[in-house]
């Protein structure tokens, strides 16, 4: 399985680092992850699933791209905003989800433009990993939902980005792995962050979050017949790494 097909989310703008320029392919990386295995018949329904009855909820797709899962969600009745570092993207999912779609240009290094509880669910498909320190954009998350609301993540699970890499570091430490996309031709450098798996729930537990549900989920199983190559491994190795996390209700009731 060709490693290009994975990473679907959060694109850093080419003035803050030379790698990772989704401005510079971003029609070619739209293309080829609209359908293909890992994004389309992996990725994006475990999102999905995870997320559950959207109608009627406010969610906010942190590194959209160019909207799959933005139109996905809006399809199911959510009220969707976007937001991505890559304006070349987000021209993409302008294209896809219409003038009038309530898309920004942030970097989820930055602040996030929004008020306090503007949100009820966040979605970051395959973003986190392209950031070392979660800590600062972990509480604009947790700012920005309403107490009860979720985070809903995807990452490159950590063990396969461990033994990705050669040499093989200290498993435990934040460590930073890079490589190559090709795209008619071109090649891209692309790096992400891996963490251990105790490292990234020890993030979200300290910004205030509560786990919910950790999932590694299979494959649609429509791709069996779409990919019967890749399908069998994609079903029998780890992939990606799925978290579900609330921010706590208020409490209720008092001692007095």
């Amino acid at each position: 399985m060709d490693r290009v097909d994975v990473p679907e989310g959060l694109a850093q703008s080419a003035d803050r680092d030379r790698v990772n320029d989704y401005d510079g392919f971003a029609e070619a990386y739209s293309a080829v992850n609209e359908n293909n295995l890992v994004n389309a018949y992996y990725e994006r329904p475990a999102m999905l699933a995870l997320a559950g009855d959207v109608a009627g909820r406010r969610v906010l797709d942190a590194g959209c791209g160019s909207g799959p899962l933005s139109a996905a969600l809006r399809d199911r009745g959510a009220v969707v905003t976007g937001i991505d570092a890559s304006a070349g993207m987000l021209a993409l999912a302008r294209r896809r989800l219409g003038d009038d779609a309530d898309l920004h240009v942030v970097d989820l290094r930055d602040g996030l433009p929004f008020a306090d509880g503007a949100f009820d669910d966040v979605v970051a498909s395959l973003v986190l990993h392209y950031l070392e320190d979660w800590g600062p954009t972990l509480a604009e998350v947790r700012r920005v939902l309403r107490p009860g609301g979720r985070l809903i993540a995807s990452v490159d699970h950590p063990f396969v980005a461990y033994t990705f890499q050669d040499p093989r570091p200290d498993y435990f430490a934040t460590t930073s792995y890079t490589f190559d996309w090709t795209f008619n031709g071109q090649s891209v450098p692309m790096r992400f962050w891996r963490k251990s798996l105790h490292a990234m729930i020890d993030a979200l537990t300290t910004a205030g979050f509560r786990l919910s549900a950790i999932s590694e989920p299979q494959p649609d199983p429509a791709a069996r017949e779409l990919f019967p190559d890749d399908f069998q491994d994609l079903s029998t190795k780890p992939c990606f790494l799925f978290f579900v996390v609330e921010v706590p209700p208020p409490a209720t009731g008092s001692d007095d």
